[in-house]
């Protein structure tokens, strides 16, 4: 009997974790570093709902051409892709900048704050002015985020003076960081690196 109950133990604990491991975030739907290696069929057969949009448009500041797709266009899943190629089979970046479906593997999302940030690197980060193309841009200084190919770029809650806008990294005080009210506005996976 105590041979039975010892198997039927050791079947259920196995059991759990192999559920666990079942919901792993990286295995999400909606996990954005599962797009890497899609295409654009892939992205249309996977997303069928996604009353997808594309088209072409200039980036990297106007310097470079490229095709885009867009995913739940004008809603909180909105995500933007663009590709390496114009036939679309590898991605080159891929953006979205709302609260939505869409989640990172690394735990940061939309509003994760700046405090938050440097304990998720384990490392302090700098960050860019603002005002510009890549307005609030995050730099990792070599913290656990840098090989993940996340870009984030950070929103500021209050009011900015002129010292916090431009093409720069920005040199503050943390009283004066704190007083900025710093979450992430935007994350940004790029697979061209």
């Amino acid at each position: 009997m105590r041979k039975i109950i010892l198997i039927v133990a050791v079947l259920i604990m196995a059991a759990c974790n192999s559920a666990k491991k079942g919901t792993s975030k990286s295995t999400s739907k909606y996990t954005v570093e599962n797009l890497g290696n899609m295409n654009a069929e892939d992205i249309t057969r996977n997303y069928p709902d996604a009353n997808i949009e594309e088209g072409a448009d200039m980036f990297e500041e106007g310097t470079e051409e490229r095709p885009f797709t867009i995913l739940y266009p004008g809603t909180v899943n909105e995500l933007h892709i663009t590709w390496q190629d114009q036939e679309r089979t590898k991605i080159h970046d891929l953006r979205y900048a709302q609260n939505g479906k869409w989640k990172s593997e690394t735990g940061v999302e939309i509003g994760t704050s700046y405090d938050d940030l440097n304990k998720m690197n384990g490392k302090k980060i700098s960050f860019y002015g603002f005002g510009w193309d890549y307005s609030g841009a995050v730099d990792w200084n070599g913290g656990k985020l840098e090989k993940s190919g996340l870009r984030v770029f950070l929103k500021p809650g209050n009011e900015l003076s002129n010292k916090f806008y431009g093409d720069k990294i920005i040199e503050a005080t943390l009283e004066e960081i704190e007083a900025l009210d710093l979450k992430v506005g935007s994350i940004m996976i790029n697979y061209a690196i």
